[in-house]
């Protein structure tokens, strides 16, 4: 009996020894195809991931936060209140601020303060999503979140589109904390990998712009093109190549994508996407396991919409999706929190 339990506790650690160190050489090989593909071919490449890959990871990320969402908020009813009723009302006038800017009801001074508010708002809003947490569990000292808060909201104040900016860059990044955080949970054995990883994504990044520096724009001889260099920051960091920004860009979207389709599911969801029996709001028995089955069917639909509208008018439906997906962006954060 002592050899059979001896040979079932080493199993798992067999299986981390031989597995993990070839997701690590999958996952760098990976990266830097993807910065060679897309150095070459950026705006291309911009358009194709998108459009394969935005809808698809958004109903990963709606699926991941049902799994995540407790049937009943008990002592985390003000934490979840604050999360999402944030994530609404940020979202809802993000998409009117917007809408105003295109509408040209808004001067560049106008623009300008607009953002700096939201962005402050949204900072605010962090922070108090910080302090709540840290007021639900005494293993760490969080009380640095609101002088973190108002020190990030002087510097959306200095320069608030470089600020802006700054978050487009940051946002894909988010999906590592959220892969580091299912390892923490499923596979512990694995981050040590997983962190060497990190480490190392830095150089798939200096090899880029090692190649691109000295680069020539990118051509914006279509409104397409345009939208997407000016999405990349082109008409703030003028003295950076256009072509350099882009392929930064969709190289950090490509792994976001990448992460949420594939590594997330893999280890964080365990078996189907489609069981919801780990989905506290359809398998408690005060739940509501059809109204859950029939919002993932709806995001099926509304992923289907997006491909539709994108095959019928690219460039309009990418700009409604980018105004629209910021729900989806914010929404990150309160499961983040949660989860640290």
């Amino acid at each position: 009996m002592q050899n059979i339990s001896g040979n079932i506790r080493l199993a798992p650690y067999r299986r981390t020894e031989w597995f993990a160190p070839r997701v690590a050489v999958s996952f760098l090989s990976f990266c830097l195809l993807a910065a060679l593909l897309i150095s070459w071919k950026p705006i291309q490449l911009s358009i194709a991931t998108v459009f394969l890959f935005a809808g698809p990871h958004n109903w990963i990320e709606f699926r991941y936060f049902m799994e995540k969402m407790p049937a009943r908020w008990g002592k985390s009813k003000l934490f979840y209140s604050v999360g999402l009723g944030g994530v609404g009302a940020l979202t809802a006038s993000y998409i009117a601020l917007f809408s105003l800017g295109q509408s040209w009801y808004l001067n560049a001074a106008a623009w300008t303060v607009s953002i700096a508010l939201w962005n402050t708002v949204m900072l605010v809003w962090l922070a108090s999503l910080v302090h709540l947490r840290a007021k639900q569990t005494k293993r760490r000292d969080w009380s640095w979140a609101f002088a973190a808060g108002f020190a990030l909201c002087a510097l959306a104040w200095i320069n608030p589109l470089l600020f802006s900016l700054a978050l487009v860059y940051l946002h894909p990044l988010v999906a590592l904390l959220f892969l580091d955080r299912e390892l923490k949970r499923a596979r512990p054995a694995w981050r040590k990998t997983y962190h060497l990883c990190l480490a190392l994504l830095p150089l798939a990044l200096v090899l880029m712009w090692s190649h691109l520096i000295h680069a020539q724009g990118l051509p914006v001889d279509d409104a397409l093109s345009w939208r997407i260099t000016q999405h990349a920051g082109a008409g703030i960091l003028t003295g950076v190549s256009s072509r350099l920004l882009v392929a930064t860009h969709v190289f950090l979207e490509t792994i976001h994508y990448g992460v949420w389709l594939l590594l997330i599911p893999a280890i964080g969801m365990g078996g189907s996407v489609w069981e919801t029996k780990r989905v506290p709001l359809a398998s408690n028995r005060k739940g509501w396991p059809r109204a859950v089955r029939a919002a993932l069917v709806c995001g099926l639909f509304v992923m289907l919409a997006l491909w539709i509208g994108f095959a019928a008018d690219y460039a309009t439906t990418r700009d409604l999706y980018f105004t629209f997906a910021m729900a989806h962006v914010l929404a990150e954060a309160p499961f983040l929190i949660r989860l640290l």
